[in-house]
């Protein structure tokens, strides 16, 4: 088994047929080996959509935060509720349309097989990764609730017995920016080896500028580790105990302004040329204010945002040969707590600004039995268990309306069990069946409160009668252990053809679940606590992958049909005297598409890798009743584009005896999208297109490196999320980072 575990880590480099991928492939035809059915195979005997980025790519192209994903994977978009924090995960249209911490996300995301149960974690920034793989369409049967869309899977590199190695590296960069990362991996004996690795970030401009302040907003001080310890006591036990944390002490970005009062126009006093261009200034709030310049990266904001992230997990996971089977044990806990002060009015008024924290405690449990029987059936079932506990609070200020004060919590326990089988039976040498089943059983307990501290009483975001005279704290909204349960089942059927044994041939049908809950955010009803239903989701799919005898040429496309249930998205409920928004559920909704993923390594130019990537989408929502008003049947999905296309181009040669070059140019282009479920064309992002570039020299051995790089090389600007608040006079618009170059310097011993 010693052989067979050390293998694998070999493996974990290789890649599958994706842009970002397969940058890093030999033309000889490597076989390209993925873990997304929970086993070692061959990406060309995998009958699922799924990309990989390799460990090279990760560090050549600065995959450092959750979006830079997105760049090499087609069908994905990736956006952040604010600058630098939240990010929500979109595969195929299919994405979380919500900005509560006590929600699932539709995506799974995992960290060496440990799910990550709220959007509050996914946050973080990556360093020594061995790959990270994305998986396409609903995983309920392996991965379980909560993977409508697809799965992300990050696989951290592990400790191994080759030999003692260590790597440092340097990078420098504008915005007066500074990372320093360094691994060791120090095999102890033939039984026990230890991995090592930090990483410090040290930003000290931020990319914003505050008129207001007279000085930079966004600066970063993050520090992250990870410790690891490999025991492999003989060859039928291999044993991983890792604990890995990080803190983030540093400024929030902030997102631009835009006004929605014109005084000249009474009686409404609505400003027509936001129709146009939003960043007309012209258009004020009700306060008098706007912004002269349109700058996304310039504004007149609080001098009080802040942003502070502190986690802790640990991951305990064991593989035994049990001779005829081998089962593997994953054991997962993180505790994570986070707050951020957010100046939602985006002026230099307190008119509407919020400090909301998050604290998250989860455990969780896998067991997997797996095996082979007769050489033509494969097989694998398995139990999991989970436990998690989220508390999120909030507190809303708008001082401007006599200093009116709200404040709230949301306290919610889930307890999730799950039994699953999945198996693939091999009814002739080129033709396999294949079949999964996975039942789960949830249930959530939640108490929330949101109170009106006005001083003055009655809250003038409510009532706007702002009478005076100190009142004690109202109830605006509240829910008492308040109980959602459910259980739900989720399965897999699929058909894989080999006519040869480079091509595959697949079709596949599958449904996935994402958990019902409870929303957690401004509330003046306690009916907006009322728990949404599940969604679920069934996939129809089609695909095939090839590749040449030579390895030149590796491809993969693939079809799609969604039909999406019980959407969850914001409507309006007129259950009460006055109607309100709550999140609930849309009926229906389809989806289809395609996925295109090339690469080319021309024998002929040696050294030279290009990729390609592409992407088609339609999307199409049911109606529904938003709290304007009615939402016709047709609408888009939000973050949707109906196109998406990547690239990538290397190049590698000996320039000299023992110094080799490299040139690479990355590429990614989005279709618009709508940030809503309205199609808000206000908030709307335009199509946009990101060029990255590296530049590098080291030695053929791999000791050292010296490299030029730049990220959106254009300096391109688009809107990554939008909040429309013009009934308030105004509204706030986040936009993805500015331009970054630099250098690194890496050494390797």
């Amino acid at each position: 088994m010693r052989k067979t575990i050390l293998t694998a880590s070999v493996c974990a480099a290789a890649l599958t047929a994706s842009a970002g991928a397969q940058a890093q492939q030999s033309t000889s035809g490597d076989v390209i080996v993925v873990t997304a059915q929970k086993r070692e195979q061959n990406i060309l005997d995998v009958g699922a959509a799924v990309t990989a980025i390799s460990r090279q790519t990760l560090q050549d192209a600065r995959v450092l935060e959750m979006r830079d994903i997105a760049t090499f994977v087609p069908n994905v978009d990736i956006r952040e509720q604010a600058p630098g924090t939240l990010p929500v995960i979109t595969i195929r249209g299919v994405g979380l349309n919500d900005f509560s911490n006590t929600n699932n996300p539709s995506a799974g995301v995992y960290i060496d097989e440990v799910y990550l149960s709220s959007l509050g974690l996914l946050a973080f920034d990556f360093f020594d990764l061995e790959r990270i793989e994305v998986l396409k369409g609903p995983q309920g049967t392996l991965y379980g609730r909560n993977s409508t869309a697809g799965a992300v899977n990050f696989i951290t590199a592990k400790p191994n017995f080759d030999a003692p190695l260590t790597r440092l590296s340097a990078s420098y960069g504008n915005y007066d920016t500074l990372e320093v990362e360094g691994v060791t991996n120090i095999p102890v004996n033939e039984e026990l080896a230890i991995r090592l690795g930090a990483k410090v970030i040290r930003q000290w401009e931020g990319y914003y500028f505050n008129r207001a302040a007279d000085d930079d907003i966004g600066e970063r001080n993050i520090a992250l580790g990870r410790a690891q310890l490999r025991w492999m006591p003989g060859d039928s036990a291999d044993i991983l105990l890792k604990v890995e944390g990080y803190s983030n002490n540093s400024g929030l970005g902030q997102g631009a302004f835009f006004g929605a009062v014109d005084y000249t126009n009474p009686p409404s006093f609505a400003c027509a040329a936001i129709a146009e261009n939003e960043t007309d200034p012209t258009c004020t709030d009700f306060f008098g204010y706007s912004d002269p310049d349109g700058d996304p990266y310039t504004g007149d904001w609080s001098d009080r945002q802040f942003y502070d992230a502190k986690q802790i997990g640990a991951t305990l996971r064991g593989v035994f040969d049990l001779g005829g089977a081998e089962l593997t044990s994953v054991t997962g806990f993180i505790d994570h707590y986070r707050e951020a002060y957010n100046d939602l009015d985006a002026s230099p008024l307190t008119a509407l600004e919020f400090l909301p924290t998050t604290d998250v405690r989860q455990y969780s449990q896998e067991l997997r039995l797996a095996g082979n029987l007769n050489e033509s059936v494969d097989w694998l079932v398995g139990a999991f268990w989970s436990h998690d506990h989220i508390v999120v609070g909030s507190t809303g200020y708008a001082d401007v309306l006599f200093q009116t004060r709200t404040s709230g919590f949301g306290d919610q326990t889930t307890d999730s069990v799950a039994g699953f089988i999945h198996g693939e039976y091999a009814l002739t040498d080129t033709l396999s069946v294949i079949g999964g089943l996975r039942l789960t059983w949830e249930e959530k307990e939640y108490t929330a409160r949101v109170f009106d501290d006005n001083p003055f009483g009655t809250s003038c975001l409510i009532s706007l009668t702002c009478s005076p005279g100190p009142t004690p704290q109202i109830t605006l909204a509240a829910a008492d252990a308040l109980k959602a349960e459910d259980t739900n089942l989720s399965w897999k059927a699929g058909l894989d053809w080999k006519p040869l044994p480079s091509t595959l041939l697949y079709v596949s049908a599958s449904r996935g679940v994402k958990s019902g809950g409870f929303f957690f955010g401004f509330a003046t009803n306690s009916g907006s606590f009322q728990p949404f239903e599940p969604e679920s989701l069934v996939s129809y799919e089609a695909g095939v992958k090839h590749q040449t005898a030579n390895g030149a040429l590796r491809l993969a496309a693939s079809g799609f049909y969604y039909d999406y249930s019980d959407i969850q998205t914001f409507i309006r409920d007129q259950s009460g005297a006055v109607p309100f928004q709550r999140l609930g559920n849309v009926d229906e909704a389809t989806l289809y598409g395609a996925d295109l993923e090339a690469t080319l390594a021309p024998p002929a130019i040696e050294g030279l890798t290009l990729t390609v990537g592409l992407g088609l989408l339609n999307s199409e929502l049911g109606q529904f009743v938003a709290l304007s008003g009615p939402a016709p049947k047709g609408n888009e999905f939000p973050n949707a584009p109906s196109v998406t296309f990547n690239t990538l181009a290397r190049y590698e040669r000996v320039i000299s005896p023992g110094l080799r070059g490299i040139i690479q140019i990355d590429g990614r282009y989005s279709g618009s999208t709508f940030k809503d479920a309205l199609n808000d064309p206000l908030i709307a992002s335009d199509s946009f297109t990101l060029w990255n570039g590296r530049l590098a020299v080291g030695a053929e051995d791999g000791s050292w490196e010296a490299a030029l790089w730049a990220k959106n090389i254009f300096d391109e600007a688009y809107k990554v999320q939008g909040v429309n608040l013009t009934s308030l006079g105004f509204g706030y618009e986040n936009y993805n980072p500015p331009r970054t170059f630099g250098g690194t310097i890496t050494v390797q011993f």
